[in-house]
């Protein structure tokens, strides 16, 4: 049997998928690869700040084409465009609705960069319509639709890889193998850190929709509710209905390597305290919060949001520190060195590592139809963020929750449970049959 050439796989129309009532076409590919001198053709989808990073280094790398940008900001949309016009000789399409552009046949794969309300949802969209996926951190913008998302990515047979860097950057590699092969003893406890300065944003009033912003379409899943400019753009981390707070944004990245270096999966017990503290604003997230989680096999994990003046922590600001038997480890960053002591103080040369490209890892993956050889597989990032919402909901309901890791909920918790996921506006419904 003839395999079939990429540029005219057929295409077949899925019935009764959640998702296409809002205007996504979901399809199945017949494809079965990619060709040695195939290009992978690939799309961003939100490309203010982050988005615009996605998009030079999409049209930088050997083998990936840029055909399109999106963003319900149409005003945000020229200076990418231009930027891979110049790079390249071509302009990509240019789409302010998702939905118009997961028709789009020529797209393979989706790189997306949104408010973290959207990852999700775009996510499945993009798997439904047969698209590989790249989405940055945090995977989810609440517990349940983290489940969906890897639902979508085994259901559709999709390449998903979740934008935690750290799990691509050889020096972290190195130092949790090292952990992992007792280096420091039994590692008892993992803590994340994320001294990361914050600013006020101020109070600012509601205001008129500009011109060029599709308001309704930013909103997506979130409530409808008056524009106002401390949510477009970047200031959404500070408020609820978008974000979630700097453990969700920054954090996670050390959450996620904290969690990779014990070795565990969803807590059992988890705590949270914290505040906004040092000014009066218009945001609604901690800026400062400590969480612990507790696991079945007595491990902890502790996180720490520090978003004001503050001392360091054996040299770390932002990164982890790892504590074992024998000894402790300190990770700098997302992706920078280690540092092993053995004991209390007897320090073992700096590890320095270079950088293992963590968008090469996702291309390399999408060409061999493999989800296998991804570093941070949707699942992964799933949890990580996941750590990150038990926290916030422990924070915000004021006391100590306890979890289930086979079910993802709290047992005979209605008030925390209610908290895992969101109440959706229609036609953007994170779907509960993918």
């Amino acid at each position: 049997m003839k395999k079939m050439n990429r540029r005219d796989f057929l295409t077949k129309s899925t019935k009764g998928v959640a998702g296409v009532a809002a205007g996504v076409a979901a399809i199945r590919t017949g494809w079965t690869g990619y060709a040695a001198n195939d290009e992978v053709r690939i799309a961003v989808i939100g490309v203010h700040g982050r988005g615009r990073h996605h998009a030079k280094v999409w049209t930088a790398m050997k083998g990936v084409r840029v055909v399109a940008l999106c963003d319900p900001d149409e005003r945000v949309l020229g200076a990418p465009a231009r930027g891979v016009k110049q790079a390249t000789g071509v302009m990509p399409k240019l789409y302010p609705d998702i939905r118009k552009l997961l028709r789009d046949k020529e797209v393979d794969a989706v790189s997306i960069a949104t408010t973290n309300h959207w990852h999700s949802l775009a996510t499945i969209w993009a798997c439904q319509a047969g698209k590989d996926v790249y989405v940055e951190k945090p995977a989810s913008h609440n517990v349940f639709e983290g489940r969906k998302m890897v639902e979508a990515a085994r259901k559709y047979k999709r390449v998903v890889q979740v934008g935690s860097q750290g799990r691509s950057a050889s020096s972290v590699r190195k130092g949790i193998e090292l952990m992992h092969e007792g280096a420091i003893g039994d590692v008892f406890m993992a803590k994340g850190l994320c001294y990361k300065k914050r600013n006020s944003i101020g109070v600012r009033p509601n205001e008129p929709v500009p011109a060029g912003v599709q308001y309704d379409l930013w909103l997506g899943p979130a409530p409808k509710q008056p524009y106002n400019g401390n949510f477009v753009h970047y200031n959404w981390h500070w408020f609820w209905d978008f974000g979630n707070g700097d453990m969700g944004n920054q954090g996670v990245h050390q959450m996620d390597i904290a969690r990779w270096g014990m070795g565990n999966r969803w807590p059992v017990k988890i705590e949270g305290a914290g505040g906004r503290y040092g000014y009066k604003d218009q945001g609604q997230t901690p800026n400062t919060e400590i969480c612990s989680f507790t696991y079945d096999d007595g491990k902890m994990l502790v996180f720490e949001t520090r978003g004001r003046f503050t001392n360091d922590e054996g040299g770390v600001k932002v990164g982890n520190l790892f504590y074992g038997s024998k000894g402790w480890l300190a990770v700098y960053g997302t992706g920078g060195p280690y540092d092993l002591y053995l004991g209390d103080k007897d320090k073992q040369p700096r590890q320095e590592g270079k950088g293992c490209d963590h968008f090469a890892n996702f291309i390399d993956a999408v060409r061999k139809r493999d989800p296998k050889i991804l570093n941070a597989p949707v699942e992964e990032g799933v949890i990580s963020a996941g750590l990150c919402h038990l926290g916030n909901i422990a924070y915000r309901l004021g006391r100590t929750l306890t979890f289930d890791p086979k079910t993802e909920t709290f047992p005979g918790d209605a008030e925390a449970n209610k908290m895992l996921t969101r109440p959706y506006r229609r036609p953007f419904v994170v779907p509960e049959k993918v």
